[in-house]
């Protein structure tokens, strides 16, 4: 990805849907686990409290599993491709045009790394801002499961949670929290493409790696790595603001927590996190990368 290449937009937007399709299919299991365990706390004080049904990833991922299906571990899966179709191909296959247009004639050293960075955030602010219906109906879909904590079913299935939306909310509910949602994805989204670029660029020509499924799979490891570590505050604050009411906003949130729990609050989950974050990059590079080889 750190070479700029005349691969035309179509066939990068193909790429690009294709792989992150593909990586959200075989991890979509554990996404699930991870909006349940968010909400969870959620539920459990509306219902008066109790003990956790929950107790961790890769057990929620079993109690799913055992209490409502292995099918049920897909759920979302629809609006999930929609998603991901959407802002996986255009945020991954608009970086590259973009970052070389930022870039100009300075393409060196730290103002390269600048300029990943800054297309990083500017194609993941403009992929969500398209595809945030996708992603709000994906929650939706996946939390619309928990009938055994006590919630009833509200939708049949993605395309009925649309048009549930917009009767309901109107047409721009389906656009409802597209502002925290575009801080969210446009951070990891930079830290996920940057660091990719970067770590491959660095293997390749400091470490002497072919451009091969190795140098792939580290970067894509790298980038995991790094979408966790810069995303998990965001995700924090933004299941806090979700799940409590005694926040403001994200700033009163970030403070609140910083100064009763301390820093590492904010990586609570990290580990879980680049399980399912690690696994998704590795998949999805892996993918990408080929499939651009072998079509272009």
């Amino acid at each position: 990805m750190a070479e700029s290449t005349e691969i035309p937009f179509a066939v990068r937007f193909l790429c690009s849907a294709f792989a992150t399709c593909f990586a959200e299919f075989c991890t979509i299991p554990l996404d699930v686990a991870k909006v349940r365990l968010q909400l969870q706390k959620r539920v459990s004080s509306l219902n008066g409290g109790g003990s956790p049904r929950y107790k961790g990833l890769l057990s929620t991922v079993t109690t799913i599993a055992r209490e409502e299906g292995l099918f049920s571990l897909w759920k979302g899966i629809v609006p999930g491709l929609h998603r991901q179709c959407l802002y996986g191909g255009l945020r991954i296959g608009m970086y590259e045009p973009v970052r070389d247009y930022i870039s100009g004639d300075y393409y060196f050293g730290s103002l390269l790394l600048l300029s990943k960075i800054m297309a990083g955030l500017i194609t993941g602010a403009i992929a969500i801002l398209v595809a945030n219906p996708t992603d709000l109906v994906k929650v939706r879909l996946q939390a619309d499961g928990m009938s055994s904590l006590g919630l009833q079913r509200r939708y049949s299935g993605a395309f009925d949670a649309y048009h549930t939306i917009v009767k309901q909310e109107g047409l721009l509910g389906l656009w409802t929290g597209v502002g925290p949602n575009i801080a969210r994805n446009s951070i990891i989204n930079a830290a996920e493409l940057a660091s990719y670029d970067h770590i491959k660029e660095i293997i390749l020509n400091t470490f002497g790696f072919t451009d091969g499924v190795l140098a792939h799979a580290l970067a894509g490891l790298g980038a995991g790595f790094f979408a966790v570590f810069i995303g998990s505050p965001v995700d924090v604050i933004k299941s806090r603001l979700m799940g409590d009411s005694i926040y403001r906003d994200a700033l009163d949130c970030f403070f609140k927590t910083l100064n009763t729990e301390g820093f590492l609050a904010f990586y609570k989950g990290f580990f879980p996190n680049f399980i399912r974050l690690g696994l998704w990059n590795l998949i999805m590079f892996l993918t990408f990368e080929q499939l651009k080889r072998y079509l272009w």
